[in-house]
Formats: structure tokens, C-alpha cells, sequence
């Protein structure tokens, strides 16, 4: 009995088989973790279209409400998932007497490995459009 012990301790079959069943769980960790932060580069870059659109039409004349404002974003959002976004919110001031609105939009999405589903990201972007 002691030699088929020192006879399989001393064995590396098999080594290679184990070492990746221990390795590949981390790896596809790694690469969904790669995809996912690929994902949110895309919202932030959505995020950045959809407020640079809303900007454009901030700054029209005649001066558009902001519900029209807030379609146009809604309409043109890029690789966003409507169940993440909020409605945007708008404030309005003046700067050195020149009348400017502020636009806040917001995006909440969920990330997702394959194995569990991860924490709630916020992102939010703010652009400002100076209306005359």
C-alpha cells in the first residue's frame, strides 16, 4: 500500500487537468470583468451623446421647453438600456446675465458575471448649454 502512495505522490499525471480547472474559473472572471468595464465605457459614451443632443436643442431659438429637450435625449440615448436611465433634470440660472441651463442625466446600470450579478453602478454626467 505505501508504494501505490509514494507511487502516486510522486505521479505529475493529471497535474495540467487540475491546475486549469483551478485557473479557468478566474480567467472567465477576468474576461467578463473586462467586457462589463467595455460596457460602461459605451454608456459613459452614450451618456456623453444623448447630453451633447439635448445641449444642441437647449440652445435653439425660439428656446424649447424641456420636455421636448428631454425626448430628444431619450430618443437619441446610445447604447443605454431605457430600465437604467432616468429622465433627465434641468436647472435653470443665469451666468454674467446670460441665461444657461444645466442638464443632469443619470444611469444606474447593474453588472453582470455569468456566476452573480454584481453591484449597482450611478453614473452621472452634467452638461450646461447657454441659451440666448
Amino acid at each position: 500500500m505505501t508504494g501505490l502512495i509514494r507511487l502516486l505522490w510522486h505521479s505529475a499525471r493529471g497535474s495540467a487537468a487540475v491546475q486549469f480547472a483551478l485557473a479557468l474559473p478566474v480567467l472567465v472572471l477576468f474576461i467578463i470583468g473586462i467586457a462589463q468595464m467595455g460596457i460602461l465605457f459605451a454608456a459613459n459614451a452614450g451618456m456623453q451623446q444623448a447630453l451633447g443632443e439635448g445641449a444642441r436643442m437647449a440652445t435653439l431659438f425660439p428656446r424649447p421647453i424641456d420636455s421636448a429637450i428631454s425626448a430628444r435625449i431619450m430618443q437619441t440615448r446610445f447604447s443605454l438600456k431605457s430600465e437604467y436611465l432616468t429622465s433627465p433634470t434641468f436647472t435653470h440660472g443665469t451666468s454674467g446675465g446670460v441665461p444657461y441651463v444645466d442638464i443632469t442625466l443619470v444611469y444606474r446600470p447593474r453588472l453582470n458575471f455569468i456566476f452573480f450579478t454584481g453591484p449597482q453602478i450611478t453614473m452621472t454626467k452634467t452638461r450646461r448649454a447657454f441659451q440666448n
